[in-house]
């Protein structure tokens, strides 16, 4: 019941961290709640996966395979079905409870521990949308498992609410198993998913994109079915615009609109949160402001591409492992702050005791910039100067830092300047 490293979570990143653990060396359990490994990619059956890290492409199931053979090579213990329901932090260890319907409650303690529980999708109940609460209104990723894994057809005539990246690829998916796929709703002006689903799964089988508009009107049928849909060009202030309405007869409405990092667990600890990304704050080794607790992938971040959840989970628990190896010193900690146009930067801490010299750094524009470049500033001084190309708030942007060119004493500033 004792281990070095715990991790939470046995999708892409608690994988990648925990094969990253063990690779140096450290006694480690995963701990998974579902009945299999591979999480989230068990259901995406498209391709697209693996381009980063594999340089070729795969499917989620695939892609999901090969680290779960790496995993089991590895012989890396791990816990199915079996879900923590504490997480705690006594003097120099952690200390957590687990249920399964196998074990009831189990007490383990850990030097470290690693969380990669994912994100969860925004509801209904999460934005406000008038009319009646009629059956046929879900979540995509929902959607998504209903149709991939239980092979459950949800609807016929499906509109989708939200151009995140899982409502574009159900869009397609929906056309190719025969349903009439109406078009989908953007509040934005721009497009929240990639640009590739957007050509992939929208612009290649004529399906519309109704950008800065959201639906503003449900109904239901006698059956309490849904059975129609409104939706609205709204203005600069997000307000409905008056004679735009357009309706849809639809019996199913998918919900694509925006992921939120899991990070339930981390609610009895006094971890430090960042309100702009909805998780934790960490410094350059993914540690959070609670020593020895590391946070990766979709629970620190919303990601755009898989291959970067494992690449920044890989790194979590090397470092988990590095922490339990050495006696950490107290170190000078400068801020890492977003500037203009960037609504968030990872990390948001750098510590000076980790010593890493490079330092690979995440960000995520507030707009849509055709010509960018990024500034990180230091006490008045330009240390990074990127060009970018294309930059928009659904894909994003990485840079790196070498620590020995960072002066302990002044905090850093990241913006993203127009270029004409």
């Amino acid at each position: 019941m004792r281990r070095d490293i715990i991790v939470i979570g046995g999708g892409a990143g608690g994988l990648a961290a925990a094969l990253s653990a063990k690779e140096d060396k450290k006694d480690v359990l995963l701990i998974e709640r579902e009945d299999r490994l591979g999480g989230i990619l068990n259901q995406c059956i498209h391709n697209g996966f693996g381009l980063e890290v594999f340089k070729e492409e795969y499917t989620g199931p695939e892609y999901a395979e090969i680290y779960i053979n790496k995993f089991h090579d590895a012989h890396i213990d791990f816990l199915l079905n079996t879900t923590v329901i504490s997480l705690e932090k006594v003097e120099d260890e952690f200390i957590l409870y687990t249920s399964s319907l196998a074990e009831g409650i189990q007490k383990y303690t850990a030097k470290a521990v690693v969380i990669t529980t994912g994100c969860y999708e925004r509801t209904r109940g999460s934005i406000i949308i008038p009319g009646d609460r009629p059956k046929g209104v879900i979540t995509a990723g929902s959607a998504q498992r209903y149709l991939n894994i239980d092979g459950y057809m949800i609807g016929k005539k499906v509109f989708i609410l939200g151009s995140g990246d899982i409502g574009l690829i159900m869009a397609r998916r929906m056309y190719l198993e025969g349903a009439e796929v109406l078009g989908v709703a953007e509040l934005m002006p721009y497009s929240n998913g990639l640009t590739r689903n957007i050509v992939q799964c929208l612009n290649d089988y004529d399906i519309p994109l109704f950008l800065s508009h959201t639906v503003t009107e449900i109904k239901a049928d006698a059956e309490n079915r849904l059975s129609q849909i409104t939706i609205q060009q709204v203005d600069d202030h997000f307000q409905p615009i008056p004679g735009s309405k357009k309706r849809f007869d639809v019996d199913t409405l998918l919900l694509s609109i925006g992921l939120i990092p899991d990070i339930v667990l981390l609610d009895s600890l006094p971890v430090e949160y960042d309100p702009l990304t909805k998780s934790v704050k960490i410094n350059q080794s993914c540690e959070t402001t609670i020593p020895g607790l590391f946070i990766a992938g979709n629970s620190l971040q919303v990601h755009d591409l898989v291959d970067n959840v494992s690449k920044e989970s890989e790194r979590a628990g090397h470092h988990a492992a590095e922490y339990v190896s050495r006696k950490k010193t107290d170190g000078r900690t400068i801020k890492v702050l977003p500037g203009e146009n960037v609504s968030y930067v990872s990390p948001q801490y750098i510590d000076f005791s980790w010593g890493n010299s490079e330092i690979i750094c995440s960000l995520r524009s507030k707009q849509k910039i055709e010509k960018a470049a990024l500034n990180v500033i230091q006490d008045g001084k330009t240390i990074v100067r990127k060009r970018l190309m294309y930059v928009v708030p659904a894909e994003m942007e990485t840079f790196r830092l070498d620590i020995e060119d960072l002066d302990a004493d002044s905090d850093i500033l990241v913006s993203l300047e127009v270029l004409s």
